[in-house]
């Protein structure tokens, strides 16, 4: 059996985008809204514990960061987009190709820290 190369990708995830989520079985993410022309998961840990904790919690109170891996041959149409410091890089998949990226998910997404706001 061949195993698929595949890329780790981090995205904070707010509890009613979680809660879509799961009810996808943990397979896929949910359409994106309107106002949000593209979905950009993160290449690192770091950059996604940041957006969750230190913007996301304030803002709303409880994130989290999820994780999960993609077919790396697949995730190379997308370029990788630095959007501040050397290790902010994100990939940014346009709205109307979620679908077809979500068909490349290898496993669950899986949540790996939650932060939750203190008081």
């Amino acid at each position: 059996m061949t195993r698929t190369a595949t890329t780790t990708l981090w995205r904070p995830t707010g509890p009613q985008e979680l809660a879509l989520v799961e009810q996808s079985g943990w397979r896929e993410w949910p359409p994106r809204l309107p106002e949000q022309p593209i979905f950009y998961p993160v290449l690192n840990e770091e950059y996604a514990i940041r957006i969750a904790r230190d913007w996301n919690v304030p803002a709303h109170g409880v994130d989290y960061v999820t994780r999960f891996e993609v077919d790396a041959g697949f995730a190379a149409r997308y370029p990788v987009r630095q959007v501040g410091g050397r290790t902010i890089l994100e990939l940014w998949v346009p709205a109307g190709e979620l679908a077809e990226f979500n068909a490349h998910i290898v496993g669950p997404i899986r949540v790996v820290h939650e932060y939750r706001a203190t008081g």
